[in-house]
């Protein structure tokens, strides 16, 4: 439980379902007062609702697995997405792993989004949070008997708020494991129905930014954390000198304002070179990408793919969603030459060639940033996703992208 109204009104829901609920909440490493009261206020819904709510120290682990590679990942020119890696990692690994020394069997969250496993009678996807409702008396394993052994992520009802993009990386026991009580509600629902039984957290405003950085400072976090890259060239694709550039850590790809530099047209970082330490710039017609080569991988309807697969792809949380093929290591294992200056980044990241894939757009799409996730979809089922190692400018399967 986060403090806020979507995990509060999931506690509220589970409760009143008859199930035996405990809130859990996480401590991570900050202390501002919004992080605080975000416990204290989970902590008086419990009391509300009249469940036992427990306070789990994980600032270790929230810093070894989240903030730590945020930080390296900045240094190195790359702008990650620290929610995607903390829901596997750290809500999903440690804090599921207390829930159960706790006695739980599932963790329920506020997520709008939904698991749960296929009927192989009818075909029907039946949600966890659907299935556990009506067998309360049976154990995790004894459900996994009666439907499908994988489970599936799903998109939630609401389009605007759905979360399923910053889920794919959750695997199977995860998944299996994961209750979401909001994924068939609209936000505008779960407000009203947290008001209608008098939740104090209803009208509570949405945290925006990321949660380990107080007052969205980025540059004094980074500063603290000892990164402060010194000042470097900017140049156009074609190598000429524009200007000068404050540090890499204050820029990502896509971004226009606060360059600096005077030119005809505006201009947008394309590439971060935290090697040679160069912003390179270009117009918006050259932000645009054709495709792009993802590591660190996990699949959710298969195992591991052997040969294209088609469907869409998203390459930031409520962005735009397009058609796309992605071609998994086994195809791009007879294309060795060209995957080599492809997959170079990847081992500087400690990344196996064998974890790449490539994903060519049906059209381009602006701004694809190395770090941010690249999640594939088949209809409202994740497929499953991975971390934008290259962005490709030129040719499908052409890795001499700018």
């Amino acid at each position: 439980m986060s403090g806020g109204v979507d995990s509060s009104l999931a506690c509220a829901l589970l409760a009143t379902e008859g199930f035996q609920v405990f809130g859990i909440t996480m401590r991570i490493p900050v202390e501002s007062r919004q992080a605080l009261d975000a416990i204290e206020d989970a902590k008086k819904v419990c009391d509300q609702i009249g469940v036992p709510h427990y306070c789990v120290d994980l600032t270790c682990e929230f810093e070894k697995e989240v903030v730590s590679p945020f930080v390296q990942a900045y240094s190195l020119g790359i702008t990650p997405n620290p929610c995607v890696i903390c829901n596997p990692r750290v809500k999903f690994g440690h804090l599921l792993q207390k829930s159960l020394e706790l006695g739980a069997d599932y963790l329920a969250t506020g997520h709008y989004a939904r698991a749960g496993r296929v009927n192989s009678k009818t075909k029907e996807f039946v949600e966890n949070h659907e299935f556990a409702v009506a067998n309360k008396d049976q154990s995790v394993e004894g459900l996994s008997n009666l439907l499908s052994s994988r489970t599936y992520l799903c998109r939630g009802k609401d389009k605007d708020r759905d979360q399923s993009y910053v889920l794919y990386g959750l695997d199977q026991n995860m998944l299996g494991r994961a209750i979401f009580p909001l994924g068939g509600l609209t936000k505008n629902v779960v407000r009203e129905m947290a008001g209608d039984i008098g939740l104090d957290v209803a009208e509570k405003p949405e945290s925006q930014e990321i949660c380990f950085i107080a007052q969205k400072n980025y540059k004094d976090f980074l500063s603290q954390k000892r990164v402060s890259p010194p000042p470097g060239l900017i140049v156009d694709t074609s190598g000429r000198v524009l200007g000068r550039h404050s540090g890499i850590t204050n820029y990502t790809v896509g971004q226009r304002k606060g360059l600096g530099i005077q030119s005809s047209q505006p201009l947008y970082v394309i590439r971060i070179d935290a090697e040679e330490n160069t912003l390179v710039v270009g117009t918006r017609e050259e932000a645009y990408a054709s495709g792009c080569y993802i590591h660190r991988l996990n699949f959710i309807m298969v195992d591991q793919p052997d040969s294209p697969v088609t469907g869409t792809c998203m390459v930031r949380y409520r962005g735009r969603e397009v058609e796309a093929t992605l071609y998994p290591g086994s195809v791009l294992a007879g294309k060795a030459e060209k995957m080599k200056e492809g997959a170079s980044r990847g081992c500087e990241l400690g990344c196996d060639e064998s974890d790449l894939a490539f994903v060519e757009f049906s059209s381009p799409l602006f701004a694809v940033t190395p770090g941010q996730s690249l999640v594939f979809y088949q209809g409202s089922y994740v497929y499953g996703g991975g971390t934008i190692l290259k962005t490709v400018y030129g040719c499908p399967l052409d890795t001499s992208g700018r």
